[in-house]
C-alpha cells in the first residue's frame, strides 16, 4: 500500500484495497460488483428480469472456463512432524517419474506432474525475496497442488494444502468444487 499500488485479490481471502486505506475488508469488491451489475442492467429498468451476479459468473465460465479451488488446513500439527512432511515433499520432487507413477496408482485420471519446485515470493515493491513459501506440484493440464507450512513455533504448525484445477469445457463448469477436485484431493492427501 505504501508504494501507491492497488491491490486486487492480493491475499487468499480476496481482500482488496488501494493506497489510501490498509484494510482489506471487501468493500472494494462489493463496490466493483455493484458497478458491474449497474452496467449490465442499465438498459433494463422496465421490469424485465435483472442480470444477477450468478448470471454474470455463469456467462464468464461459459466464455473463459472455470478455475476450481479448495484449501485444506491442518492446525496444531507437531512442528517436527510438519517439517518432516515438507522435507519429504521436497525429496519427492527429485524424481517426477516416481511421483507420476504414484499418482497413477492413486488416481489414473490425474494428469502427469510436469514440474515441481519450492515457491518463493518476490515483492514487486521492494524486491525482497521470501523463500520457502510452499512446495508446488504443477500438472500438465494446468492443475496444481501447493503444500504450505506456517506457524512453525514450538507449540504447533499449520499445514495448508491448496488444490487448483482449470476446466475449459463449459459443460463441466457447473460441477461442485468437491466433485471436480476429488481426484486431485485424493493425490494431495496421499502425498501428505
Amino acid at each position: 500500500m505504501d508504494a501507491g499500488m492497488c491491490s486486487v485479490c492480493g491475499e487468499e481471502s480476496f481482500g482488496t484495497g488501494s493506497d489510501h486505506i490498509r484494510e482489506k475488508d471487501g468493500i472494494w469488491a462489493v463496490l466493483a460488483w455493484l458497478s458491474i451489475l449497474a452496467y449490465k442492467n442499465k438498459d433494463n429498468l422496465g421490469g424485465d428480469k435483472l442480470v444477477t451476479v450468478e448470471d454474470i459468473v455463469l456467462q464468464h465460465w461459459a466464455t473463459y472456463g472455470r478455475h476450481y479451488y479448495t484449501r485444506y488446513d491442518y492446525e496444531n500439527v507437531d512442528a517436527e512432524a510438519a517439517k518432516e512432511l515438507m522435507a519429504n515433499l521436497v525429496k519427492m520432487q527429485s524424481s517426477l517419474s516416481d511421483v507420476n507413477k504414484s499418482i497413477k496408482e492413486i488416481q489414473p485420471t490425474v494428469a502427469d506432474v510436469v514440474s515441481a519446485d519450492e515457491f518463493e515470493y518476490k515483492d514487486p515493491v521492494d524486491g525482497s525475496v521470501s523463500k520457502h513459501q510452499g512446495i508446488r506440484y504443477l500438472f500438465g493440464d494446468g492443475s496444481r497442488l501447493v503444500f504450505r507450512l506456517s506457524g512453525t513455533g514450538s507449540v504447533g504448525a499449520t499445514i495448508r494444502i491448496y488444490i487448483e484445477q482449470y476446466e475449459k469445457d463449459s459443460s463441466k463448469t457447473g460441477r461442485a468444487s468437491s466433485d471436480a477436485l476429488s481426484p486431485l484431493v485424493d493425490v494431495a492427501l496421499k502425498f501428505s
